[in-house]
């Protein structure tokens, strides 16, 4: 007998690929400090970031989160920087890709927000290499 599978819902999809790309440890902090304050903004982009724009299969992870860098250091959002290049251990987007985002950014967004990328950029990944675990 043939068994048929469900599909997820958005909000399934979004914290499937949150806790793949983010790492679980990430997301359980981030649900532990969740409060009805802010849980429309948790579920909005769980399902709106997480359930639709990762979950999608039309770019492959590795290229979905250099963009992410990109768009985070051109437009100034250096907070979530970061949280995306401890991604990167899970996306697959290398250190070398890293630092040819930031050239990109650097030539179309300009230098001075590349060079804040790259600062936090160097510091996380050393970070990274310090505790592999976290």
């Amino acid at each position: 007998m043939a068994t048929t599978s469900v599909p997820l819902t958005r909000a399934e999809a979004g914290m499937a690929v949150r806790r793949a790309v983010l790492g679980d440890a990430h997301v359980d902090r981030a649900n532990a400090a969740r409060t009805a304050f802010d849980d429309a903004f948790q579920q909005l982009i769980t399902e709106g970031a997480w359930g639709t724009v990762w979950a999608s299969d039309a770019i492959p992870q590795r290229e979905r989160s250099m963009l992410t860098l990109a768009l985070l250091a051109a437009m100034g959002n250096f907070d979530e920087i970061p949280m995306h290049i401890r991604a990167t251990a899970r996306t697959g987007a290398s250190e070398a890709d890293i630092a040819e985002v930031f050239q990109h950014v650097a030539i179309y967004a300009g230098v001075p927000r590349a060079n804040h990328a790259l600062k936090l950029a160097k510091q996380t990944l050393a970070e990274m290499k310090a505790a592999p675990d976290e």
